[in-house]
């Protein structure tokens, strides 16, 4: 480690004796914030710096922690000790050793880094640890106008309300925070059964233990409608019986269920093609008319009478990998028919809505973009009609996707989030940890937007973004970031 000169500029000198130690903390009468984070600059020189930083963790005990903070100046760090220090345009980010990723409630953490600096070396304003501002008071989470409001354990009838969603019974805003619990897509029409892995109360208990407020549920429509090609244990009556006992049990916790169409019917070999397989057993491009329509009138039905369902209509479109120009692949997302390179006939988003509608049901419905739902740019210029006026926005984001910055979501998000509500179906990272999607989560409530992690399952979150290692709760290292931000943030 290159060590610092020991010289320091004569303002610098001056600069360091009056403020060497800035402690960023609240008032003595404020309620103690979730964090507080305490910044020096130790040492300064003509054109770098030695910084360090202190983090006191005030809420629940931490497997893992990243702590991340914008400079103003283009400050940019060079090395750093204790920590595992990087930086991303202005932000940089400190994320724990392997020998000290536990942070007791109460506890306290430091590091340290070597930094440049020219013109000015403005100490940064906003500190957030594991995604969650520090220095700040903590809201109080049974103010009815707090979007993170967690109500009184009842699942809310939620209600696209202008740009916000709000509880159709008692007018306050929500937000929908929470994870995805996969397998209701694949395990039936691979033939091993319906969910992988236990959906008892305990497990769904879990998921609420982590402060989630909402699940979303994945699924098959070869299974639900019953198709021949599925074993009849897994498929139809017995299928739409499982997944109501799931809902029921999501709901009794006091979370929102949303059921969303994963898989469909339909052959597709072009690009990006997940399968060559006419049976939904891949994600397709776009759903199929088919059997979408039927699926979504099937599924509507049954949950008319219940508001406190929400539906997503298709996972992840991807009709833009098939045509030949975008003005083309939004076309097929919102009026579907014969789409250039799609070799079915496509079911398009004012087709499943209407399917929802017709079937007497006014619940809420999520919509994803293009590009696997990670491309909101013409959304709301094609924005199906709903008679119901119950649309939210679905975006999905990992670490990987094209827009996954903030420069591209204050873009191509912004716009839409000003207008319908959005929520952020999917957010994840193959990184094994939590950065990505604390920049991500960071930057939706700062708009009090919503957003699930992808997803409740004990898979490597080496191949995958996994949330979890056992269905009890424990998390991956990548699942404490979700963890212990919806705790912080739900309260």
């Amino acid at each position: 480690m290159r060590h610092p000169p020991r010289y320091v500029s004569l303002w610098a000198c001056a600069a360091l004796a009056a403020a060497a130690l800035v402690p960023l903390t609240g008032s003595a009468s404020a309620a103690a914030p979730a964090c507080s984070v305490e910044y020096s600059v130790t040492s300064q020189w003509n054109s770098g710096f030695q910084g360090a930083v202190k983090v006191t963790n005030n809420g629940a005990a931490k497997d893992s922690w990243s702590l991340s903070f914008d400079f103003a100046d283009g400050q940019k760090v060079t090395q750093g000790w204790s920590a595992k220090w990087s930086q991303s345009g202005t932000t940089a980010t400190a994320a724990n050793e392997s020998w000290n990723g536990t942070l007791a409630s109460g506890g306290s953490v430091s590091a340290g880094f070597l930094g440049s600096w020219s013109g000015a070396n403005t100490v940064p304003k906003t500190f957030r640890l594991n995604g969650v501002t520090c220095n700040e008071d903590i809201t109080d989470p049974t103010d009815p106008t707090d979007p993170t409001d967690p109500g009184d354990g009842t699942a809310p009838a939620l209600k696209a309300s202008g740009n916000k969603l709000v509880d159709a019974g008692s007018g306050a805003t929500r937000r929908i925070l929470g994870v995805n619990r996969s397998g209701g897509e694949f395990m039936c029409v691979q033939g091993y059964g319906i969910f992988d892995g236990p959906v008892d109360d305990a497990s769904v208990k879990a998921i609420a233990d982590w402060k989630a407020n909402a699940v979303r549920i994945p699924l098959n429509e070869e299974c639900w409608l019953g198709l021949d090609n599925i074993k009849p244990e897994y498929g139809g009556a017995n299928y739409q019986a499982a997944i109501k006992d799931l809902v029921t049990k999501v709901k009794a916790h006091g979370m929102t269920p949303i059921l969303e169409l994963h898989w469909s019917n339909g052959q597709y070999t072009g690009n990006s093609a997940g399968c060559s397989d006419v049976h939904a057993t891949c994600q397709k491009p776009m759903p199929d008319a088919r059997y979408a329509p039927a699926f979504w009138s099937s599924v509507a039905g049954a949950y008319k009478d219940d508001p406190t369902v929400a539906f997503d209509l298709f996972n992840e479109p991807y009709p833009d990998r098939a045509t030949t120009t975008l003005d083309q692949a939004w076309a097929c997302w919102k009026d579907g028919g014969t789409c250039p390179g799609i070799g079915y006939e496509v079911a398009g988003m004012q087709d499943l809505v209407d399917a929802v509608r017709t079937a007497g049901a006014g619940n809420l419905i999520l919509i994803g973009g293009l590009a696997y739902s990670n491309d909101l740019r013409q959304w709301l210029a094609h924005k199906p009609a709903d008679p119901a006026g119950n649309l939210a926005a679905a975006y999905h984001v990992y670490n990987f996707n094209t827009c996954a910055g903030e420069s591209c979501w204050d873009e191509q998000l912004a716009p839409v989030a000003a207008q319908v509500p959005l929520v952020a179906g999917e957010i994840g990272e193959n990184t094994c940890s939590h950065a990505f999607i604390d920049r991500v989560m960071k930057w939706f409530d700062d708009r009090k937007l919503s957003y699930l992690g992808w997803t409740w399952n004990t898979w490597d979150c080496a191949s995958g973004p996994s949330l979890i290692s056992d269905y009890d709760g424990t998390p991956t290292a990548f699942g404490a970031g979700l963890r212990d931000h919806l705790r912080a943030v739900t309260g």
